[in-house]
């Protein structure tokens, strides 16, 4: 067992990509990149965990050991087993001891000593906690577990990644002799960096009225496991299938042949749905696609209802991509309609508005138009950019009003549209231009605001997914730039501001421009192709 040795990731990570990183057969594959989404959140990450950390080392300079993370693995394990001997008061960067015996390997941001041993500190870039009571906290920079109290303003936010790594980790100080003996707990450091969150890691926070160290058990075990199997050449004990992390895995080009190979019925019905029907003996995208819509189904689906998998079987097979839900589409139009699209720089920032401006004439120019700023985000420029876009759209919705007109505004999955829309008038209230979020919430929940997606979602079913570039394409719409995507977006505008200490690139900008514009054509394309003939072109489910 001491060959394999996993980290805490494994705990939520697909089971058969744990056969893949394990299995020697697969060691020369050449993975996908990181996209640059995922690149800025792990730096982002990094940034967080480094500030954090010295905010606590100054707030306890005499008790404080540093252990350097940018020096050879063997280094970082040696100076964190030093300062453990020495009964160090906090350990920040530690990287414990292997547990051959156990598999396991690992570090926490945080370890801090009580009177009976070493507890461990994560620290993590999400919310840990929404408004409410109930949440055992200290006050940062307070790290003692026996100052926690139940706060009553904060109640704890669901991350069982979270309480599952501080399993891990109190395994490993359990392995390595420095653990509490008759206590399993540990606290989160979350985004906000106010309050440790602490967690008692036996008491029933899983479904099943399960611990976090019974979860942990069971999922380690089962994970390393699979990795033994995998590092040894035994039977695999997991295969591939479709969920919904695979568009985002750098071994779906290793995954993808081989369930198209199968016909998996994962293709079309995925993640717990294709497990309950394999189960029942619905192994591929064919035997599904043969069963009666209409008769009990062999599992009860929690993705979608059951003639909808038969439907998307039968479409998969056929070779059909988008099959519509209803017999007459139905899309809010308007006299005069703006297609919205925002660009947002991960949690940094808004910095571009686009908005296309189409219909009945109300005396401002028809076509593409753009608010945005090139001052790195977050800054104080996004409020001049915001409160542009906001005077330019409410100029419109007036303009409209005066002559009688009716109005609508667009855009595709407005959680993103929503969030920036509310948190920049929350952000940059009482400066120039910028609405009030009372005023900007009302238009939020009035009918003159259309997601698309919405939509979308209750008119088709498609095999390729409900992304605006794949239903877009379906409207006979295209992006002039063929790498474009959001997580390139990422990597242009890194390069558009010079995020990175080079010169602004402004042929990036202008990319950033055309891929908006894009974004906000493609919105006008498809609705306007639901809204037409075109429709009766796209097969039925009752007629598959």
């Amino acid at each position: 067992m001491g060959d394999v040795l996993l980290d805490a990731g494994v705990l939520t990570r697909c089971r058969r990509r744990v056969h893949l990183e394990n299995d020697p057969a697969y060691a020369d594959v050449e993975l996908a990149p990181l996209n640059p989404a995922t690149e800025q959140r792990i730096a982002d990450a990094a940034e967080h965990r480094a500030d954090v950390a010295e905010r606590l080392r100054a707030a306890h300079p005499d008790g404080w050991v540093s252990v350097p993370v940018d020096v050879p693995h063997r280094e970082r394990v040696a100076a964190t087993v030093e300062a453990l001997a020495a009964g160090a008061r906090y350990i920040s960067g530690g990287l414990l001891p292997a547990d051959t015996d156990g598999g396991r390997r690992g570090g926490a941001e945080v370890l801090v000593r009580t009177e009976r041993g070493y507890v461990p500190v994560i620290v993590v870039r999400h919310r840990i906690s929404d408004p409410g009571a109930g949440a055992i906290t200290t006050t940062l920079p307070d790290l003692n577990p026996a100052n926690a109290r139940e706060d009553a303003e904060r109640k704890m936010r669901s991350h069982p990644r979270d309480q599952l790594r501080l399993a891990h980790l109190r395994e490993l100080l359990r392995a390595a002799g420095h653990a509490e003996p008759d206590t399993a707990r540990g606290g989160v450091i979350g985004l906000d960096a106010d309050v440790v969150l602490w967690f008692d890691l036996d008491a029933p926070t899983f479904p099943g009225e399960r611990s976090a160290m019974t979860e942990y058990a069971d999922r380690f075990g089962d994970r390393h496991a699979i990795a033994v199997a995998a590092a040894t050449g035994g039977e695999p004990l997991a295969q591939p299938s479709r969920i919904v992390e695979c568009k985002q895995c750098p071994w779906w080009s290793v995954c993808e042949p081989a369930l198209l190979e199968a016909r998996d019925v994962s293709l079309v019905a995925r993640g717990d749905d294709a497990v309950m029907l394999r189960e029942r003996g619905v192994a591929t995208v064919d035997q599904l696609a043969a069963l009666d819509p209409s008769g009990e189904p062999p599992a009860l689906l929690t993705g979608m209802p059951f003639e909808h998998a038969v439907a998307l079987a039968r479409a998969w097979r056929g070779g059909v991509s988008v099959v519509r839900k209803v017999r007459d589409v139905v899309v809010p139009r308007g006299d005069v309609e703006v297609d919205v699209d925002m660009e947002s720089f991960a949690d940094h920032g808004a910095y571009l508005w686009g908005a296309l401006l189409s219909g009945a004439d109300v005396g401002l120019p028809h076509g593409y138009h753009s608010f945005g700023t090139w001052e790195p985000v977050p800054t104080d420029d996004e409020a001049r950019s915001f409160a542009e876009f906001w005077t330019w759209f409410n100029e419109v919705r007036a303009r409209a009003a005066q002559r009688g007109l009716t109005f609508r505004a667009y855009c595709y999955n407005a959680l993103a549209e929503n969030r920036w829309l509310l948190s920049s008038a929350t952000r940059f209230a009482g400066k120039p231009g910028v609405p009030e979020v009372e005023e900007v919430q009302a238009f939020v929940d009035s009918d003159e605001w259309i997601d698309l997606f919405r939509s979308v979602a209750d008119t088709f079913l498609s095999t390729a997914g409900k992304g605006l570039k794949v239903l877009a394409r379906q409207a006979g719409h295209d992006w002039d730039d063929p790498e474009a995507s959001g997580e390139a977006s990422m990597r242009w505008y890194r390069e558009a501001v010079g995020m990175d200490g080079s010169a602004p690139a402004l042929r990036q900008r202008e990319r950033l421009l055309r891929y908006n514009e894009d974004d906000v054509r493609a919105t006008h394309a498809l609705r306007t192709w639901m809204s037409g003939s075109a429709m009766a072109d796209v097969p039925y489910i009752g007629d598959l």
